[in-house]
């Protein structure tokens, strides 16, 4: 456990199940704490090896780190951002607040009195700036290099899987109809059977109230006989190598926060077709990279798909190209690297 006297951030992180914050908060604090920051976070979901705090710690808040007046305390969720207000304004402890915004949609005016409370904001594409109401910085979302990369072995390529086909198109995240699962397997429906050298994986948590929407999927596409070339995979122990024996991935999403998936998968050397959603179109360099289509527009997402399908040469020439792109624009260094900045500021202030 952390000692407290060192500790000049804390990253709350106040939910159990897996989320694109978990997946940020897992993948970049390890790159702050590289950069010789003393960060860590609180609460519970996080894996063991991830720099924490004891619920008990927080007595310690009362008191400054060594050399400052202040900590930050940097939220990413509503009731983190709650908790921080508490802390530093009913019991006066020794905190600056920080607030990461991905949301791309109006706030409501207890989110908006909120946020006016933050002594510093960060969005994380210009779409979730263009709702803030208070100044603030944009920071994108980086990916780890080092996590997803491109294929290396055999066990990265549609020959491990036992897969029909030579090609793999996918689509991850959870199953609903806010993430557009139903337009991916319904295009997968309508042009598998006139390419029939690629085959389609999902993966995914089906949660309870989402089942009834997944079974009716699973029967539409036995219906069209397609089950051994439309699979779903469930949620995999390693999501990170699937990335890489894909040809092409979709994000067909119709609405998103930020979405780190379409990054994963060009980290991974995979072309990308992503709808507006979130910050998918902030990533992707259309013709280049892969293509992006109106949120919830399934013509465009199936007519964005075929011309890959049909050129499969040109879907890995993207993948390449996403994966430079990626390499230059998008590394989780260059997030961890602007953070510090932002931070820097705060404590210099305090």
């Amino acid at each position: 456990m952390a000692d407290m006297k060192t500790v000049t951030v804390i990253a709350p992180h106040f939910k159990r199940r897996l989320s694109g914050v978990t997946s940020t908060v897992i993948q970049l604090i390890p790159k702050q704490r590289a950069l010789g920051l003393g960060i860590v976070t609180l609460g519970p979901g996080l894996p063991g090896h991830i720099a924490s705090m004891r619920w008990r710690d927080l007595l310690s808040l009362w008191s400054a780190p060594s050399g400052y007046k202040h900590r930050i305390w940097h939220a990413r969720r509503n009731n983190e951002m709650l908790t921080g207000i508490i802390f530093k304004s009913v019991f006066r402890m020794k905190l600056k607040l920080l607030f990461t915004s991905a949301a791309q949609r109006h706030h409501k005016p207890f989110t908006r009195w909120m946020i006016r409370h933050m002594d510093a904001v960060v969005a994380t594409s210009a779409g979730s700036a263009a709702f803030l109401q208070v100044p603030h910085t944009i920071i994108r979302h980086g990916v780890d290099l080092d996590l997803f990369h491109p294929p290396r072995t055999q066990d990265d390529t549609i020959a491990a899987t036992g897969l029909p086909g030579r090609y793999l198109i996918g689509c991850f995240g959870r199953v609903r109809l806010q993430k557009g699962t139903d337009l991916f397997v319904r295009a997968m429906i309508e042009l598998l059977p006139r390419y029939p050298e690629w085959t389609a994986v999902i993966s995914g948590r089906v949660t309870a109230e989402h089942s009834e929407f997944a079974d009716s999927l699973k029967q539409a596409i036995a219906k069209a006989g397609l089950s051994d070339r439309i699979q779903f995979l469930g949620e995999v122990s390693d999501i990170k190598i699937w990335y890489r024996r894909l040809t092409l991935y979709v994000a067909p999403s119709r609405n998103e926060g930020f979405g780190l998936t379409p990054l994963e998968a060009m980290a991974s050397q995979t072309a990308v077709i992503a709808s507006t959603a979130g910050a998918y179109a902030e990533m992707i360099v259309r013709d280049v990279t892969g293509q992006v289509v109106e949120a919830g527009n399934f013509d465009q997402l199936r007519d964005a798909i075929a011309p890959l399908l049909a050129a499969p040469d040109a879907a890995e020439q993207m993948g390449r190209s996403a994966l430079s792109h990626v390499q230059q624009n998008f590394a989780l260094e260059r997030e961890a690297k602007a953070l510090q900045k932002t931070y820097d500021m705060l404590l210099a202030h305090s």
